[in-house]
């Protein structure tokens, strides 16, 4: 889950400091998503499933409202950008 969250992140940067923050935070949040599934699957504190929930709602909204924009903004300038999409 880490390496996966971390593999994600690690991008060449595209020359849109926009784009690229896209880039990383998406696969950032969905490593927290992932995380938080884990602690609702095990844990046993309830504030802490509590916390795991927000995170899980408020997280995936973050990734959507950062794909949106990104699908309908490939450039030609920056082809490497298109790639957030896919991500």
């Amino acid at each position: 889950m880490n390496a996966r969250m971390h593999e994600g992140m690690d991008i060449a940067p595209c020359g849109d400091v926009d784009r690229d923050f896209m880039r990383m935070m998406i696969p950032h949040h969905q490593g927290a998503i992932d995380m938080a599934l884990v602690l609702l699957k095990y844990g046993r504190d309830e504030r802490l499933r509590r916390l795991a929930q927000s995170i899980i709602i408020e997280q995936g909204q973050e990734i959507a409202y950062m794909r949106t924009p990104s699908r309908a903004a490939a450039s030609a300038k920056h082809p490497p950008c298109d790639r957030i999409a896919d991500q």
